[in-house]
């Protein structure tokens, strides 16, 4: 994991969203494709709205102001993690 890497969204329009009970659909414009995603996924990815460009690290300090997250140490590591996986599927960038 880098610390310093910052991720973002392509643009504010890529994603459309539709929530059903606990899991969100993804469709990602650019790619034609839906992704099932469920928390922290539309969590992280709100964090990221607004042309926002943030370590792994500033997304685990905005979603911790809203939500217990657990130990720190785990949680921060997961949202890495999660922030790696959703790049590799095209649906945030580094920025």
């Amino acid at each position: 994991m880098t610390t310093h890497r910052r991720y973002c969204q392509h643009w504010e329009d890529a994603l459309i969203a539709c929530t059903l009970e606990d899991m969100v659909l993804l469709y990602h414009r650019p790619s034609g494709q839906t992704h099932m995603v469920i928390s922290p996924v539309p969590e992280i990815l709100a964090t990221l709205r607004d042309g926002a460009a943030l370590t792994a690290g500033e997304v685990h300090a905005a979603l911790a102001e809203q939500y217990d997250l657990g130990a720190p140490e785990e949680a921060a590591a997961g949202i890495a993690a999660h922030l790696d996986e959703l790049t590799a599927l095209g649906l945030v960038a580094i920025a």
